[in-house]
């Protein structure tokens, strides 16, 4: 299983970024997270100073989101959406667009669902319930 380190992550981000910038090709999973960055200009000088990107923490506590865990979710949430996996969430995703004439925020409260799901399953020290995760993008519409 792939499982990049902090600051591996940080540069996937910053590194997209600046190819994007620079109009050079991108990967797949690149483009994705191009489109994501995109959407979310409040990060784009973050994104722009790698050496800032990896030496800048994040507190909750302090009322920060942590952009890169923000767009690593919607990275996330694109490949589950593009596979239909769970189960569904294709479906209630394009649904859930429609309805608020945007993907991105529909994206946003099924970042919500995902969220809630993690935190559970790290606070328990257990496996994500799938399960779960569906029956809170269910009760999204």
């Amino acid at each position: 299983m792939f499982n990049p380190s902090k600051d591996e992550v940080r540069d996937f981000f910053c590194q997209a970024w600046r190819k994007h910038l620079q109009h050079d090709i991108l990967t797949p999973l690149e483009s994705i997270a191009a489109r994501w960055m995109i959407e979310h200009p409040e990060y784009h000088a973050l994104l722009g100073d790698v050496e800032l990107a990896k030496s800048s923490e994040f507190s909750p506590e302090q009322g920060q989101t942590n952009p890169f865990l923000h767009l690593a979710m919607h990275l996330s949430i694109s490949e589950q959406i593009q596979i239909d996996q769970p189960s569904g969430i294709r479906g209630i995703a394009h649904e859930l667009a429609a309805r608020l004439d945007s993907e991105h925020q529909a994206q946003h409260q099924i970042m919500e669902c995902l969220g809630q799901i993690l935190w559970q399953a790290q606070r328990q020290g257990t496996p994500p319930d799938l399960m779960a995760y569906q029956e809170a993008l269910r009760r999204l519409l």
